[in-house]
Protein backbone atom coordinates (compact mmCIF):
# COMPACT_ATOMS: atom_id res chain seq x y z
CA UNK A 1 0.00 0.00 0.00
CA UNK A 2 1.29 3.54 -1.20
CA UNK A 3 -0.11 7.08 0.49
CA UNK A 4 -1.46 9.12 -1.57
CA UNK A 5 -0.98 12.70 -1.36
CA UNK A 6 -3.60 14.98 -0.45
CA UNK A 7 -3.39 17.13 -3.33
CA UNK A 8 -4.10 14.38 -5.44
CA UNK A 9 -6.65 12.44 -3.60
CA UNK A 10 -9.72 15.39 -4.71
CA UNK A 11 -8.60 14.65 -8.68
CA UNK A 12 -8.38 11.26 -8.29
CA UNK A 13 -12.13 11.05 -6.95
CA UNK A 14 -13.35 13.36 -9.23
CA UNK A 15 -11.57 10.27 -11.74
CA UNK A 16 -13.52 7.81 -9.89
CA UNK A 17 -16.53 9.67 -10.08
CA UNK A 18 -16.32 10.30 -13.60
CA UNK A 19 -14.63 7.09 -15.29
CA UNK A 20 -15.06 4.11 -12.86
CA UNK A 21 -18.40 1.77 -12.88
CA UNK A 22 -19.76 1.28 -9.26
CA UNK A 23 -19.33 -2.50 -9.29
CA UNK A 24 -17.27 -4.51 -7.90
CA UNK A 25 -14.22 -5.35 -9.63
CA UNK A 26 -14.28 -2.57 -11.64
CA UNK A 27 -10.90 -0.94 -13.32
CA UNK A 28 -9.53 2.01 -12.01
CA UNK A 29 -8.07 3.20 -15.16
CA UNK A 30 -9.88 1.33 -18.18
CA UNK A 31 -9.62 1.56 -21.34
CA UNK A 32 -11.74 3.23 -24.09
CA UNK A 33 -13.85 0.31 -24.50
CA UNK A 34 -14.01 -0.78 -20.96
CA UNK A 35 -11.40 -3.19 -20.59
CA UNK A 36 -7.47 -3.17 -19.15
CA UNK A 37 -5.37 -0.79 -20.82
CA UNK A 38 -3.05 -2.40 -22.49
CA UNK A 39 1.32 -1.42 -22.96
CA UNK A 40 1.13 -1.90 -27.10
CA UNK A 41 -0.43 1.16 -28.55
CA UNK A 42 -0.90 2.86 -25.54
CA UNK A 43 0.97 6.14 -26.24
CA UNK A 44 -0.90 5.69 -30.03
CA UNK A 45 -4.32 4.89 -29.56
CA UNK A 46 -5.79 5.87 -26.54
CA UNK A 47 -7.28 9.02 -25.17
CA UNK A 48 -3.93 9.90 -23.30
CA UNK A 49 -2.84 10.98 -26.67
CA UNK A 50 -5.79 13.78 -27.13
CA UNK A 51 -4.92 14.74 -23.37
CA UNK A 52 -1.40 15.42 -23.90
CA UNK A 53 -1.57 17.34 -26.83
CA UNK A 54 -4.39 19.63 -24.74
CA UNK A 55 -1.67 20.22 -22.60
CA UNK A 56 0.44 21.19 -24.98
CA UNK A 57 2.91 17.97 -23.78
CA UNK A 58 3.58 16.38 -27.14
CA UNK A 59 5.47 13.07 -26.13
CA UNK A 60 4.84 12.47 -22.62
CA UNK A 61 4.61 9.19 -21.42
CA UNK A 62 2.53 7.48 -18.66
CA UNK A 63 5.78 5.88 -17.38
CA UNK A 64 7.16 10.20 -17.04
CA UNK A 65 4.22 10.37 -14.37
CA UNK A 66 6.10 7.69 -12.55
CA UNK A 67 9.27 9.42 -12.71
CA UNK A 68 8.61 12.57 -11.77
CA UNK A 69 6.75 10.93 -8.59
CA UNK A 70 9.89 8.90 -7.69
CA UNK A 71 12.09 12.06 -8.01
CA UNK A 72 9.62 14.12 -5.83
CA UNK A 73 9.61 10.61 -3.24
CA UNK A 74 13.54 11.26 -3.19
CA UNK A 75 13.77 14.80 -2.73
CA UNK A 76 11.54 14.26 0.86
CA UNK A 77 15.61 12.40 2.04
CA UNK A 78 13.54 9.11 2.94
CA UNK A 79 15.91 6.66 3.44
CA UNK A 80 16.91 4.16 0.11
CA UNK A 81 14.61 0.99 1.65
CA UNK A 82 11.61 2.91 2.29
CA UNK A 83 11.89 4.85 -1.26
CA UNK A 84 12.25 1.33 -2.80
CA UNK A 85 9.20 0.40 -1.04
CA UNK A 86 7.25 2.94 -2.84
CA UNK A 87 8.75 2.89 -6.08
CA UNK A 88 8.20 -0.99 -5.65
CA UNK A 89 12.01 -1.70 -6.54
CA UNK A 90 13.51 -4.87 -5.25
CA UNK A 91 17.54 -3.85 -6.24
CA UNK A 92 18.88 -0.67 -5.08
CA UNK A 93 20.10 0.70 -8.27
CA UNK A 94 16.81 2.73 -9.58
CA UNK A 95 16.31 3.96 -6.21
CA UNK A 96 19.72 5.24 -6.23
CA UNK A 97 19.54 6.74 -9.42
CA UNK A 98 16.84 9.05 -8.22
CA UNK A 99 18.23 9.83 -4.63
CA UNK A 100 21.70 10.96 -6.84
CA UNK A 101 19.56 13.02 -9.33
CA UNK A 102 17.94 14.93 -6.98
CA UNK A 103 20.39 15.41 -4.04
CA UNK A 104 22.58 18.37 -6.07
CA UNK A 105 25.83 17.52 -4.78
CA UNK A 106 27.67 18.70 -7.78
CA UNK A 107 25.66 21.81 -7.07
CA UNK A 108 26.66 21.80 -3.20
CA UNK A 109 30.57 21.22 -4.57
CA UNK A 110 30.33 24.00 -7.05
CA UNK A 111 28.93 26.64 -4.59
CA UNK A 112 31.66 25.61 -2.45
CA UNK A 113 34.58 26.08 -4.60
CA UNK A 114 32.65 29.24 -5.40
CA UNK A 115 32.50 30.86 -1.73
CA UNK A 116 36.35 29.46 -1.30
CA UNK A 117 37.92 31.58 -4.38
CA UNK A 118 35.81 35.01 -3.29
CA UNK A 119 37.08 34.54 0.09
CA UNK A 120 40.55 34.21 -1.92
CA UNK A 121 39.44 37.27 -3.98
CA UNK A 122 38.55 39.46 -1.05
CA UNK A 123 41.61 38.95 0.78
CA UNK A 124 40.24 36.79 3.34
CA UNK A 125 42.30 33.73 2.72
CA UNK A 126 45.74 33.86 3.17
CA UNK A 127 46.41 30.83 1.20
CA UNK A 128 44.44 27.69 -0.31
CA UNK A 129 44.27 24.63 0.76
CA UNK A 130 47.12 22.18 -0.26
CA UNK A 131 46.18 19.53 -2.65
Amino acid sequence: MVGIPKDIVSALREHIATYVQDEPGALSFPGAKGGPLRRSGFNTRTRWVDVVKEMDLPGLHVHDLRHTGSMLAAESDAGLKDLMARMGHDNVRAAMIYQHAVRGADKTIMDAIDRQLMKRNDGDVDEMPAG
